[in-house]
């Protein structure tokens, strides 16, 4: 009889334990939505850890740290989470809010594709959610313009790559002009040069010429004699 009494004391131990231990995962997610509602999202985000840590696959602990990274700015570790919190999630309506958080902070950093697969999930979970069928419309047109402006810009740069092609064509064509004109004057100098070196010795030989003659006509000149028959 008392080892019945045992038994039945330890299965209730381990029953109030486990309790406990189940408990204890909720517990962190209250203290973590009152730090929430304080404004005190880094504090929050450590108590939904917590609740993690006791239950890996918690989706309001998961959904609650993704939405409390989303207010600190830490979008990429967010949307990990909340898409964590979305596999786990097996209320249809949680489910929507989860996705539609996803592609809110999709949406934020224009990853639209991301975003529009995220809205139609949550659409398909929660088809009459109008705020999410709003953002997919918005969605698909800021998707739409960021193309028209990508092609928009990828066409200026063909352009400015033309155009620089252009202008080194045009610079290569104006150096060969300028080294062609710097040759030709160089030959022009270089013949004006031998004109003037062939005048210069064209008069050196005449002034030697005139120089031979008058010294030629300065010497006495002999008299010939005549020879008599």
């Amino acid at each position: 009889m008392r080892f019945y009494k045992y038994i039945l004391l330890l299965v209730m131990c381990v029953l109030a334990f486990a309790d406990a231990n189940a408990q204890s995962d909720r517990q962190f997610i209250r203290n973590g939505n009152r730090l929430y509602r304080q404004q005190n999202y880094a504090k929050a985000e450590i108590e939904y850890r917590k609740a993690l840590s006791k239950n890996p696959s918690n989706p309001q602990a998961l959904y609650n740290l993704g939405t409390a990274l989303l207010m600190q700015q830490k979008d990429s570790a967010a949307v990990a989470q909340l898409q964590n919190a979305a596999k786990c999630e097996t209320s249809k309506l949680r489910k929507a809010k989860v996705w539609h958080n996803v592609g809110v902070a999709c949406q934020k950093h224009k990853l639209f594709s991301d975003a529009i697969k995220a809205y139609e999930e949550s659409l398909r979970n929660n088809p009459s959610d109008n705020e999410t069928r709003y953002n997919l419309a918005l969605c698909m047109r800021q998707q739409k313009n960021q193309k028209n402006q990508d092609k928009q810009q990828n066409k200026n740069k063909d352009k400015q790559k033309q155009k620089q092609k252009q202008n080194k064509n045009d610079k290569n064509n104006k150096d060969k002009n300028q080294n062609q004109q710097q040759q030709q004057k160089q030959q022009e100098k270089m013949s004006k040069d031998n004109a003037e070196q062939l005048l210069n010795y064209a008069e050196q030989e005449e002034r030697q010429t005139q120089q031979r003659l008058k010294k030629h006509e300065m010497q006495p000149q002999r008299k010939r004699l005549e020879k008599n028959w």
